[in-house]
Formats: structure tokens, sequence, C-alpha cells
């Protein structure tokens, strides 16, 4: 989740404003992920409203002024077999050997999640995010690996 912008710098050590910054911002000793790489928070001050923040891996003013503009996400580890909606976003979609499409997007239906599928054809496919429509999700590989057969597609493709 987004929990704010890396703002201007603030100072000569490295530390800079948090633009937009929620409630839910870690405090000192905390991790968020910025540009894709996780970094402790080693200084945090100012106000709740506009807070003040050092990562660890910035020492001076041109490291926090390289950071600006970022978004800062603070993210609650994941257990085994769960995924964030961006890691699945433009993965590749097979069917064993046979390729199926791109993960557009997730999306939340009442039942359960969902990834919205773009088919080589101009059509989508609504995959459930359970175990029978999903034999494996490979996010270093980019590459999600469905049963067809289970979403009524067997031998359509």
């Amino acid at each position: 989740m987004t929990v704010g912008r890396v703002g201007r710098p603030h100072g000569l050590d490295g530390s800079f404003y948090v633009a937009h910054a929620t409630p839910d911002l870690p405090a000192v000793d905390g991790v968020v992920s910025v540009g894709g790489e996780a970094r402790r928070i080693v200084r945090r001050a100012g106000t709740a409203e506009r807070p003040i923040l050092r990562l660890e891996g910035a020492r001076t003013r041109e490291d926090a002024a390289a950071l600006r503009g970022a978004e800062l996400r603070a993210e609650a580890p994941l257990g085994e077999d769960e995924y964030w909606a961006h890691e699945l976003e433009g993965c590749a979609v097979v069917d064993g050997s046979v390729a199926v499409g791109f993960v557009r997007r997730m999306a939340a239906l009442p039942s359960c999640e969902v990834l919205e599928v773009d088919r080589p054809d101009g059509t989508e496919l609504l995959v459930p995010l359970v175990r029978d429509a999903i034999r494996s999700i490979d996010v270093q590989a980019r590459r999600i690996d469905v049963d067809l057969r289970f979403l009524g597609e067997g031998d359509s493709v």
C-alpha cells in the first residue's frame, strides 16, 4: 500500500520530507519499498502531517534528491501462495505449453480475487485465484500456469 512519496530533501544527511503521508507510514526501523527496493527507516522526525524520513543507504542531500517523487510503499509480509497484484500484472498465462494471454490486472469479486487475462484474439478470460484453476505461479519467471479445462475452456484454445 502507498504510504507517501519522497518529497524535497531536508538537511544534508539524506533525510527528506514525505509528501502525501498516510497514517500507515512506518516508524523508525520499519521498512518501506522505494522503486521496488526495500529500505529500512533509520530516522523519523517532523510531525504526523509532515514527516521527515531518512532511509538506510541515503547519506547525503543528493541521495535524497535522487529519490524525489518516488512512491513509498509499506507492505506486510506475505504468506506462502500470496501475491501482490502488481507482481502478477503483465505475467504470461499458459496452460502447459499453450499460450493463453497476459494478466492485465487482479480484481476482487465477492467470492474471490480473479486475474483479468487479455487473450491474443482480443477477448478476456477471468481466472479465479483458486487452486483448481491455477497450477502454479512463478513471479520470477513472470509465468502463471492455469487449467483451462477447469475454467470450461479445455479444447477451445
